[in-house]
């Protein structure tokens, strides 16, 4: 595989890192996949600071490995945001991370996991990556997010990518809306697809540092607060996943509604 290929494979790894679903609905007749969401809050109280937590998983029907994903949007619930979370104290720019690799420890806001699928010969081969997830600057009045995706096995591969937090019409209170570049392979290959992705927004396994009298002290931030109110039926999130092949799967998932803090 070359250099420029396993960049880009790097990228998309990223560049999956909020959707997933246990209900799914292909949006178009010829969908040639299918998809699995689920979604948990961690801890669970109603009132109090939480951390999101998501999967999904792509299924493929009638081929090795599914068309090449494009686009997912994440749809969440409504009076859960980023803004009153105590998250994101600092921004970091993809120049910044580019050329020093790391960003402020007070940016960070998750971490994830992804697997894509190489359709090379007649097995597809596995790539495994790691994903850290940041605040970055405001682009175009929305909230951003900027994702570092580290490919580990069966190369290592570094790339950025950003992605917005737009409007979303009711039930939900936002989405998170990323684009996914095509992955090459080799030449005159398919792209690869990605099959897996977990990811965390929120406070679970993040320090952040503020000074003291003079001292540098490492706390937890508070983060993502749950309503006092739990919508009838739980907390409503859904994923839409857009393919290269042109179909899309809305796949649809609920929290159950959690007991008050």
């Amino acid at each position: 595989m070359t250099r420029a290929a396993v960049s880009k494979l790097g990228l998309a790894l990223g560049l999956v890192i909020l959707t997933a679903a246990p209900t799914v609905t292909p949006t178009t007749a010829s969908a040639s996949e299918s998809a699995t969401l689920k979604v948990a809050l961690r801890p669970e109280r109603l009132g109090g600071r939480t951390t999101i937590m998501f999967a999904f998983h792509i299924i493929p029907h009638g081929q090795v490995v599914p068309s090449p994903l494009v686009a997912v949007n994440l749809f969440y619930p409504r009076d859960i945001g980023l803004v009153t979370s105590g998250l994101g104290l600092e921004t970091c720019d993809a120049m910044q991370l580019e050329v020093l690799g790391r960003c402020p420890p007070n940016s960070l806001i998750g971490y994830g996991n992804v697997l894509a699928e190489l359709p090379i010969g007649s097995e597809p081969i596995p790539e495994e990556g790691r994903i850290t997830t940041w605040m970055a600057p405001v682009e175009e009045g929305h909230l951003a997010l900027l994702f570092y995706a580290e490919g580990q096995t069966p190369v290592q591969s570094e790339a950025i990518f950003t992605s917005q937090l737009l409007e979303a019409p009711a039930p939900y209170g936002g989405q998170l809306a990323t684009k996914v570049p095509l992955i090459p392979t080799l030449p005159e290959a398919p792209d690869a697809s990605v099959i897996d992705m977990t990811s965390t927004i929120g406070p679970m396994n993040v320090t952040y540092y503020a000074w003291f009298r003079g001292k540098r002290i490492p706390y937890h931030p508070n983060g993502l607060r749950l309503p006092e109110h739990c919508p009838r039926g739980g907390f409503p999130f859904a994923g839409v996943f857009s393919f290269l092949d042109g179909s899309r799967i809305r796949a649809v998932t609920r929290v159950r509604c959690p007991a008050a803090a």
